[in-house]
């Protein structure tokens, strides 16, 4: 297993240091996709890539989060990299869990491994509202409950798997890519295994979900979830 971290980055310059130091007290190392956050971040990013030496791309425009996973790990392949831990820069995940993810894709290569999200009191009911309606969703997707948590971003993808997948399937390249390659992927047979780790949110927190615009991006996500189980089998089309 030769792993890299992918940590898609918008506009979370202050929490992005603490993600890459946690990343790199467990010897990860570390592709940082910047997601046309502007000109006006250039220069602290450019001092994050010196002082960290990490690997730093610059999308000139805002694609979406997935968009920005799946560059960065293409770029990963191309190093010669076997999996990617997909982690959020906003550094709501819990760090210890980091070696939890690293040490169940070491006894399990082959392995999805994904983060079950433990949320506090701390959690907005709105954030867990939309779980539960996904998590839902995914029932019907995969007709079990093998799916515990269908959003949340902290994961180890075994490379191969995961390019192979993203050329067969349609996967969003927004806030739709963390479940739609979640349940690609679990179609495509490969194992998935469940880390409990919890999850804490800043009462200085930025969010980039957009309500409208998001949402009706997860809405039709699902809908081709959903049609693509009584449809022909085909590439489908966005």
């Amino acid at each position: 297993m030769k792993l890299a971290a992918i940590i898609p980055h918008y506009r979370h310059i202050h929490t992005l240091p603490k993600v890459i130091t946690a990343l790199q007290q467990e010897n990860i190392p570390i592709f940082v996709v910047d997601d046309g956050s502007g000109e006006e971040y250039q220069d602290a990013l450019n001092n994050i890539e010196q002082q960290y030496a990490i690997n730093l791309f610059r999308l000139p425009e805002n694609h979406g989060k997935g968009f920005a996973v799946k560059y960065g790990i293409e770029e990963m392949k191309k190093q010669g990299f076997s999996h990617s831990l997909q982690i959020d820069a906003d550094a709501q995940h819990d760090f210890n869990a980091i070696f939890k993810l690293k040490d169940a894709c070491q006894n399990n290569p082959k392995a999805l491994i994904c983060a079950n999200p433990i949320y506090g009191k701390d959690a907005p009911k709105s954030r867990l509202y939309g779980r539960k309606i996904t998590n839902f969703w995914n029932v019907l997707h995969t007709f079990s409950f093998s799916i515990k948590d269908g959003l949340c971003g902290f994961r180890i993808y075994p490379i191969n798997d995961f390019l192979s997948t993203c050329q067969k399937e349609t996967v969003g390249n927004g806030m739709d890519f963390d479940n739609e390659i979640l349940i690609r992927m679990y179609r495509q047979k490969i194992p998935i295994i469940w880390i409990d780790t919890p999850v804490t949110y800043q009462d200085n927190g930025i969010s980039h979900f957009k309500m409208w615009q998001d949402n009706i991006k997860i809405s039709k996500m699902h809908a081709r979830l959903f049609l693509s189980r009584f449809l022909p089998k085909k590439k489908d089309k966005n």
